[in-house]
């Protein structure tokens, strides 16, 4: 991401705006997301993310040194993951499905919000950090709900399964799922299942057609 920016050699002045605008989206997006799952999580009955600092809206409890890093630099990584025992939920199931499900949901939400400025036209020279925070978090909603270990996805999908369909569906998970990954981010599927519903999603919500 960032170096993409670096690459297209812009002005001193544009490249320093667009660099602190992907930094704050970045940000928003992932830090929601973990705190999220985390804030579900105890919720549900389970205290380990607030024993483990992770029920905080403080950015650096989730940062990973290497998953972020790469987030910011390349536009593909991960957060910190927020450490969680299912077997303090109250309905183990039903449980994992939302605690997996709020982190893309929550992603969601926060677009809505920072697109109402835009959708009512009260957005001004913030139009363009605005339309990066909703394009983010569109983008990592959509990516995290596909249904593939360790996505977010996946767990939706195992907590809907029988127990027989979800462990064999784990099994094939950790021994494919980075390598199917892979395929759909080295390749034009990703922009089909993901970048095409999030530019429509996104002109919906903001009112403008993104091409």
């Amino acid at each position: 991401m960032l170096l993409q920016l670096f690459q297209q050699h812009l002005p001193p002045g544009e490249l320093l705006a667009r660099l602190l605008t992907a930094l704050v989206a970045v940000t928003i997006a992932i830090t929601v997301h973990e705190f999220a799952h985390a804030w579900r999580a105890d919720r549900a009955g389970d205290p380990t993310p607030r024993q483990h600092g992770r029920l905080s809206l403080y950015p650096w409890v989730h940062y990973d040194p290497i998953g972020s890093t790469m987030f910011l630099l390349l536009g593909l990584g991960w957060a910190k993951p927020v450490p969680i025992n299912p077997v303090m939920f109250k309905r183990p199931r039903y449980d994992g499905i939302m605690v997996a499900l709020w982190g893309p949901l929550s992603n969601l939400i926060t677009a809505v919000v920072f697109a109402l400025p835009l959708r009512l036209g009260f957005a001004g020279q913030y139009a363009g950090v605005l339309s990066t925070i909703v394009f983010l978090n569109l983008l990592l909603a959509f990516f995290n709900l596909i249904p593939i270990p360790p996505l977010d996805g996946s767990h939706i999908l195992s907590g809907l399964l029988p127990p027989d369909k979800a462990r064999r569906f784990a099994i094939f998970g950790a021994r494919w799922g980075i390598l199917i990954l892979l395929v759909l981010i080295f390749t034009p599927i990703l922009e089909i299942i993901i970048f095409m519903p999030v530019k429509i999603l996104l002109g919906l919500l903001t009112g403008h057609l993104w091409y």
